[in-house]
């Protein structure tokens, strides 16, 4: 995003001295700074603090002395409140150059000239070039993005960091206990410390305590949908959802997907997949959810987010869902692929500090804030392994908790040799957290090793330690294993229930559950294989599934 060109003032009562003055200053600055000119002090000075209001970069202000109502001097002075790294040149006739010397002081002048000033490039403009040299060499241009005020461990301010990255979002961290400018924006802006987490717009609006939902709408993310009736409806964005969408899309479905939070499930917060095919060098879980998302939209796939939906129903054959605003959409077909949710630490103080330090997968964007600090990680699967390579960038130590002996039996090898050559990450086997202490937020883990019990400092800790799927909203509906994954196929034909819940002469398809045109896909299915590829393949499996069942 291209920084804003900063200004130069130019401030006099005489409309013909200052039309010549900005004439000359449009014909040597205009290409690296916008003028403006204003023909009264006080008229100079409400544009002063609208430009400060609006966070413009005023380089150099250029006024007369002698004005009616508001004297250059006093403009100038006055002007220190709002813009003090500003230049401030002071323009006179002869007869008023004690007044200009006086000011150097009292307004902190940088310079004044004398009246006329012909020609400009040997009486003007080498003075203003030295002195915006000056301004440029001390002047850090304003972050042009988004930006997000709040308290580190705030789990609001945590929700809308990881929602702004899951859509790769650019924005500006600010810590309202730890950043001035933080405090001073929230001050211009007009808030309290008790309205945060605070987002302000590029286009300087804010919304304060939003929900990521509020924060979509004003990103423009879609979330109502734009007709009543779909072909295909696939609920959840993981990448066996997107390899649907992908798949409907392209082959002429009028294909709808709806996504809770982000797009990408539990790969979309892995910090690296390396073993996907066809990258060599790896990519993020965030980099390929939204190369599929962007894919999808493309093939003409329409995208819901953040929206949830809360419960299925089949009317005349055709499946009803209901979404979180109390919405409805019909569809031929639905893609259940819903994933998992990590199961949660049952230990003292972990509902407490939830989002304050005790963070449940991966948290990227709460990887940098572990600067030179010791962090936990409780888990031995890949997405355990995968977060504490990318916490050790930052991370002075980080330790991977398991109950188990070793790695072998749950990692993948080529992140355990990774592991193991990386200096600062050690393994604590027989291993298990006790109980988690803080006030506010993390402090210390209570460690037992081996039998022995011992408070460790720490600065987060990150759960991974197995999976539930996210299907009670529709087990009444859709048969579940005694995990609560969803059956399909031949894992369905084997239930006991089989006979009395499946009245279609021809048995479901592959990837079909106990509801005819209902499909389950990823890891919120039994019988998945929980890897990133096997997911894909079974989205794109359910579409032909879909094609099969609407032929009927």
């Amino acid at each position: 995003m291209s920084a804003k060109k900063p200004i130069i003032l130019a401030v006099d009562d005489d409309p013909q001295v200052l039309a010549a003055i900005a004439r000359d200053l449009r014909q040597e600055f205009s290409q690296h700074y916008r003028i403006l000119r204003v023909n009264s002090g006080p008229e100079a000075l409400s544009t002063i603090k609208e430009l400060h209001e609006k966070e413009e970069p005023l380089a150099l202000i250029l006024a007369d002395q002698r004005m009616p109502a508001l004297e250059g001097v006093d403009l100038l002075a006055a002007s220190r409140e709002f813009f003090p790294a500003a230049k401030r040149v002071l323009l006179t006739a002869y007869a008023d150059t004690e007044a200009a010397v006086r000011a150097i002081n009292a307004a902190r002048l940088d310079h004044y000239l004398m009246k006329p000033w012909d020609p400009p490039e040997q009486l003007l403009y080498p003075t203003l070039h030295d002195l915006l040299a000056a301004w440029q060499a001390a002047h850090t241009p304003k972050y042009d993005g988004l930006r997000l005020i709040g308290f580190q461990w705030s789990p609001l301010s945590h929700e809308l960091k990881d929602f702004l990255s899951g859509y790769m979002v650019g924005y500006q961290w600010l810590d309202f206990e730890t950043s001035p400018e933080g405090r001073k924006l929230l001050a211009t802006k007009g808030f309290e410390s008790d309205q945060l987490p605070v987002v302000v717009f590029t286009d300087g609006s804010t919304l304060a305590k939003p929900t990521p939902a509020d924060i979509g709408a004003k990103l423009g993310i879609t979330q109502q949908a734009s007709q009543e009736m779909y072909d295909v409806v696939v609920v959840g964005a993981g990448p066996s959802g997107l390899a649907a969408a992908v798949y409907g899309a392209s082959e002429g479905l009028k294909t709808l997907i709806i996504e809770r939070m982000t797009p990408g499930g539990q790969a979309g917060t892995s910090s690296r997949i390396e073993n996907y095919l066809g990258f060599p060098t790896g990519l993020s879980g965030a980099e390929l959810a939204h190369r599929a998302w962007a894919q999808a939209v493309r093939l003409g796939a329409e995208f819901l987010a953040p929206q949830e939906v809360k419960k299925l129903c089949i009317q005349d054959g055709y499946k009803v869902l209901t979404l979180g605003d109390g919405s409805e959409i019909s569809t031929k077909a639905v893609v259940l692929t819903t994933g998992v949710s990590y199961r949660t630490l049952d230990v003292p103080g972990m509902d407490r500090l939830s989002g304050a330090g005790v963070y449940y997968g991966a948290a990227r964007t709460e990887a940098r804030s572990c600067d030179q600090q010791d962090v936990y990680i409780v888990g031995g699967g890949n997405s355990a392994g995968q977060a504490a390579m990318y916490l050790a960038t930052y991370a002075r130590r980080v330790f991977i908790v398991i109950r188990g002996a070793d790695l072998a039996a749950s990692m993948s090898a080529y992140l355990i040799e990774q592991i193991r050559t990386t200096p600062n990450i050690e393994l604590l086997p027989h291993a298990q957290i006790k109980e988690v202490c803080g006030q506010d937020h993390l402090e210390a883990v209570m460690l037992d090793v081996n039998g022995t019990v011992e408070k460790r400092p720490a600065r987060a800790l990150f759960v991974f330690i197995g999976a539930k799927p996210s299907t009670e909203w529709v087990s009444d509906l859709i048969a579940c294993d005694a995990k609560g994954f969803l059956l399909t196929g031949r894992d369905l034909v084997a239930d006991p229930r089989y006979a009395e819940i499946w009245k279609k002469p021809r048995e479901p398809y592959l990837l079909e559950t106990c509801a005819p045109g209902i499909f389950a896909a990823g890891d919120s299915r039994a019988g998945a294989m929980a890897r990133v590829a096997s997911a894909v393949g079974e989205g794109s499996m359910a579409i032909k599934f879909v094609h099969q069942y609407l032929d009927e």
